[in-house]
């Protein structure tokens, strides 16, 4: 039986400090245990709000060997793919439209979903001095209720992902391995982003700089039938400055997003826009506070 967000959350932060006393008293242990935990007045992930710009609850759990082989675990609740069908329409996030141009679509069950959670696996070190490397595999699941999905598929969603860094700037090509957030025939999607994490002196305080571009592939003709719209009509450029700083134990953040992505379509009719009206890629500002143990 499926557990709620809150129990399922809960279970997760639970297990992250009850890490804390393993990975004190193995300090010269191959092996690292640590957890996390967050508040954060939305999530935001790629430019795009995943809770319609409400507060989010996220945790985490990782586990590192020195070898440079790590595995973790994360949740948060979300409300993206419910804020898309309102409980009763059939297309998921990105798309609000009910069916493809020139074939309404009328639905007949609901689809909804409130937590995601995810689980990751990948290899890390370093080279020539400040160089690094980061490979992995990362799986999306968002439990919940698929009654009709229409055109569309279940949002959960795979990826390979590889990064280089140097110093404080890392470059990103993360890789979809199939449907893509509930975009059907979308293999070959990939998000592709370079950020930097610059220290200001010796303030503490850390200045963030990101842009990434979220390039949709496939057809899904049963989707844009005459539209033509193909899944590369969902497209879209994000980007991000933040700030943080770390006091009384706590990391502080604040941070603004934008993307360029259109909440409608001229010809297919909504496609960022949720229920509410609301473009979910428009300009956001986020605060949080987190906690590492």
């Amino acid at each position: 039986m499926m557990m709620s967000k809150h129990k399922t959350l809960a279970v997760g932060l639970a297990v992250s400090a009850l890490a804390l006393p393993f990975a004190a008293a193995a300090a010269d242990s191959p092996h690292t245990l640590t957890g996390n935990v967050g508040i954060f007045s939305q999530y935001i992930f790629r430019g795009l709000t995943q809770t319609n710009e409400k507060p989010a609850l996220q945790g985490g759990l990782d586990y590192s060997h020195s070898s440079g082989f790590y595995a973790g675990t994360w949740l948060s609740n979300i409300s993206w793919f419910t804020d898309q069908n309102a409980g009763t329409l059939a297309a998921p996030v990105p798309l609000g439209s009910p069916g493809p141009v020139g074939a309404p679509y009328t639905p007949t069950g609901s689809n909804s979903a409130s937590l995601e959670w995810d689980a990751y696996l990948g290899f890390k070190g370093a080279f020539a001095g400040d160089w690094s490397y980061d490979v992995g595999y990362l799986h999306y699941e968002y439990p919940g209720t698929y009654d009709n999905l229409g055109f569309f598929a279940k949002p959960n969603t795979n990826e390979l992902y590889g990064a280089i860094g140097w110093k404080w700037v890392t470059a990103k090509y993360s890789h979809s391995l199939g449907d893509t957030f509930g975009m059907k025939d979308a293999e070959g999607t990939y998000y592709l982003d370079l950020s930097a994490a610059i220290p200001l002196g010796d303030s503490g305080f850390t200045l963030g700089l990101h842009a990434g571009k979220q390039k949709y592939k496939g057809t899904n003709t049963a989707l844009w039938g005459a539209s033509g719209c193909t899944n590369d009509c969902l497209s879209y450029t994000d980007y991000k400055i933040s700030i943080n700083k770390e006091y009384v134990g706590l990391n502080w953040g604040l941070a603004f997003t934008s993307t360029d992505a259109d909440a409608t379509h001229p010809v297919f009719g909504a496609l960022y826009q949720n229920v509410y009206g609301k473009n979910i890629g428009r300009s956001q500002a986020v605060v949080s506070v987190q906690k590492t143990f």
